[in-house]
């Protein structure tokens, strides 16, 4: 199953529903939701500076990550983006592709 890497920003009522969920009553509502979407949290993690969470998580394809991030977006209390991320064996598979690109200008 593909992961993602999620950067989570709250806003500031967010900050507040976090005071009183707590951290870890995010967590598993963070797990719900992916648990929902056909996925699995693998790692979820607080942060100092411009993200307040890191998540990694397996979801099934772009179209369940997209739908989580754009419900959870939708609530006005987080802020969220979503990075693809690959495997070292695709990564090899990408670099052993033979494309035809001509650089601008060549």
């Amino acid at each position: 199953m593909p992961k993602y890497l999620i950067h989570a920003s709250y806003t500031a009522d967010g900050l507040k529903g976090l005071q009183k969920d707590k951290a870890s009553g995010r967590q598993q509502a963070v797990r719900q939701v992916l648990e929902g979407a056909g996925g699995r949290l693998e790692s979820m993690y607080y942060a100092l500076g411009e993200d307040d969470v890191v998540i990694i998580a397996d979801l099934p394809d772009n179209v369940a990550v997209s739908a989580v991030s754009l419900s959870v977006s939708a609530t006005g209390f987080v802020r969220t983006r979503t990075t693809a991320l690959l495997t070292i064996e695709e990564t090899d598979k990408a670099l052993a592709a033979n494309i035809n690109y001509r650089k601008p200008g060549g």
